[in-house]
């Protein structure tokens, strides 16, 4: 596809027999646009890290709920976590069953925790209280606690979920009061689990915290806990800076750490139960991009901006994070690129942070391009809002044939009053 700016998706056959501008025609702007054939090649990479037979990818559902894709990652092998009432009741119209769920939640009501037990999930606790909480609602119930190895990792202090300034899990020094509560409401400790961050690219600080995990379990299962599944959490990361060349985490490499670790360590303590993963992102990113039109461009000064109807109620995620998107530029003509000047891409939400791309190299943009923010599969949809009253987008599925189908309609004004109590 000749085009602006489209070495990517071109290279990738992102677009399959469809066209980005026709999709846009087609389904309205802005649109989120996933890719069959990606989504299934990252769940491969994920549960082709290890063949122990206890191994499972643990599909962090939070990423994105859209079940289509859920009953995708279903087909390739994965289980999955709910993190929410509402992720609990889409991985089941997904497909999947109770006892393929875990439940890892955070700061929840009793009633949350009870329902998910009684629906049959695996519940995980994160503090003190909460186990305590459980005890006493579900007293008998198998838990998991979430412990913090007090290891973080991550590109932003939001991310990092592991460590002394993170609100998650409960730290290893606090075993024996996790036991007593355990002991006091007859509970079986039958998992723990961990988490150190998100978008890591080196996996030396997750096999760091797979150590410490493996330690605990150790401990654990010397003191006749029935342990039936260690979970070392994801967060593994994606190269978003895709024309700059940024180089994919070594799976490989990870996967042979992983593999050899566990293997041996099941071995040594003769554990016959299961091993998680837990990736959310590198499993949905890099499947999906959002696509939008650009509806303005001026000058403020020596400032260029293209004005776009990608507002952070569609992205959130760089108004957020200062997260980075890489841009293509898709033009009905699709004459070549001609020069490139300093660009900020923003949308169309009354803030001044509704900036998609601050100060980027780019060919020139002109009004009525369609661009795309790349990988946009994970935490796109899914944080995206009705905030100004405007409306959500469609989200469209590339299947393995090349084919475009829908697979949740844009929503309508209609829905803004669907809610309201006349």
């Amino acid at each position: 596809m000749g085009n602006v700016r489209s070495e990517y998706t071109d290279r990738m056959g992102f677009y399959g027999k469809e066209d980005p501008r026709a999709l846009v025609r087609r389904f309205g702007s802005p649109l989120y646009v996933y890719n069959e054939a990606i989504l299934r090649r990252r769940c491969r990479d994920l549960v082709g890290l290890s063949s122990f037979p206890g191994f499972f990818v643990n599909y962090s559902a939070k990423a994105n709920t859209n079940p289509s894709l859920l009953s995708i990652i279903r087909s390739e092998g994965c289980v999955v976590d709910a993190m929410s009432p509402g992720e609990l009741f889409l991985n089941r119209k997904a497909g999947y069953m109770p006892e393929e769920i875990t439940y890892v939640c955070n700061n929840v009501s009793a009633g949350e925790l009870t329902d998910a037990a009684r629906q049959g999930c695996l519940v995980s606790v994160d503090s003190l209280s909460q186990l305590d909480l459980f005890g006493e609602n579900v007293p008998g119930g198998k838990v998991m606690v979430r412990f913090n190895p007090g290891i973080g990792a991550g590109h932003s202090d939001k991310v990092v979920t592991g460590g002394k300034k993170t609100k998650f899990g409960i730290d290893m020094d606090k075993l024996d009061d996790v036991l007593a509560l355990v002991r006091r409401h007859h509970l079986r400790l039958a998992g723990i689990n961990q988490h150190i961050g998100s978008l890591f690219m080196e996996a030396a600080p997750y096999v760091s915290a797979m150590d410490v995990l493996l330690d605990l379990a150790e401990r654990l299962l010397a003191l006749g806990a029935p342990l039936e599944v260690i979970d070392f959490g994801g967060g593994f990361g994606i190269p978003y800076h895709k024309y700059e060349g940024e180089e994919r985490l070594d799976i490989a490499s990870l996967g042979m750490a992983l593999h050899a670790r566990i293997s041996a360590w099941a071995q040594e303590h003769g554990y016959s139960g299961r091993f998680f993963v837990e990736p959310g992102r590198y499993v949905v990113a890099e499947c999906g991009l959002v696509l939008g039109t650009v509806l303005a461009t001026k000058s403020n000064g020596m400032h260029l901006f293209a004005g776009t109807d990608i507002g952070f109620n569609v992205l959130a995620r760089p108004m957020l994070y200062d997260a980075f998107h890489d841009v293509e530029i898709y033009r009905d003509n699709g004459r070549p690129a001609g020069s490139c000047a300093e660009q900020t891409i923003v949308g169309d939400i009354c803030e001044s942070g509704d900036i998609l791309a601050r100060n980027r190299m780019l060919p020139l943009i002109e009004q009525g391009d369609v661009i795309a923010m790349l990988d946009a599969g994970a935490y796109g949809w899914v944080m995206a809002s009705c905030y100004n009253s405007r409306l959500r987008p469609a989200e469209v599925l590339i299947g393995e044939d090349g084919n475009a189908r829908l697979i949740r309609r844009r929503e309508t004004l209609d829905d803004l009053c669907s809610t309201l109590a006349f």
